[in-house]
């Protein structure tokens, strides 16, 4: 296996498994994912022969698995739809979960540990900045995608959409994607790659857990959607157009 020519989102793309290696290791697979492997590995600080090894372990460990079958396989509507239940929902749930959970624990920790009130702070900010996006995504850019999909298979056109071509919202949702992406990386800093001081109580516990469990998950969501979706999307549009000259 050689990756020394490949970016990070042309392996996370083409192997799946290894972006839990990426996720174990820090390397940003979705909104840093045009990196080459090499970059990202001396960017951070890891040896490159290390990373490919653990790549290859899970390889192997997945052997058997589909999910890239399925990637490849995919229309862009069922792939809206999973990303929508799977991670759209998940996010909106959770940062609603974790805002008291947030409020308590600065409220209660803020004084003894002033990085609390930072972390709040970021915290808010990454909600405004993901919970407005997902809305427009499913308003505008999904809902156009599923129909130029079934326009395909009716060969019937449709109407040009207010944005005007789909690479508008692409554009502005990659810029929000990277924005979301620092956002992460701030917060993963603020908590010490989310390690809860010694003496911390059970709220502080589960609050670094559950902003791990998100910044996981929304690793994942911005992947599918910076390097699958919405290649995708300008796909349907380009045959589209072709279609209808």
């Amino acid at each position: 296996m050689n990756l020394a020519n490949k970016t990070i989102k042309e392996i996370a793309l083409e192997m799946p498994a290894a972006t839990r290696v990426f996720q174990e290791l820090k390397i940003d697979y979705c909104c840093g994912g045009g990196k080459n492997f090499l970059e990202a590995c001396e960017k951070a600080e890891l040896s490159s022969e290390m990373v490919e090894k653990k790549i290859s372990d899970a390889l192997q460990e997945s052997a058997g698995r589909s999910s890239n079958d399925f990637l490849q396989q995919v229309s862009a509507s069922k792939l809206i739809d999973l990303i929508v239940q799977k991670h759209h929902i998940f996010t909106k749930n959770e940062l609603a979960r974790l805002t008291p959970l947030m409020e308590k624990v600065a409220g209660k920790h803020g004084e003894h540990y002033p990085y609390l009130i930072e972390l709040k702070r970021l915290f808010i900010d990454l909600r405004e900045e993901v919970l407005p996006r997902m809305e427009k995504e499913e308003f505008n850019l999904f809902s156009h995608v599923k129909r130029l999909e079934a326009s395909e298979s009716a060969n019937i056109s449709v109407p040009r959409p207010a944005f005007g071509t789909v690479t508008n919202p692409i554009r502005m949702m990659s810029v929000e994607h990277d924005s979301a992406g620092d956002i992460l990386r701030e917060i993963r800093r603020t908590t010490s790659n989310f390690t809860p001081p010694a003496d911390a109580c059970p709220s502080f516990k589960a609050l670094y857990f559950g902003l791990e469990e998100l910044e996981k998950d929304l690793h994942q969501h911005i992947h599918l959607e910076n390097n699958v979706l919405f290649p995708m999307s300008l796909e349907l549009e380009n045959k589209s157009a072709v279609a209808l000259a």
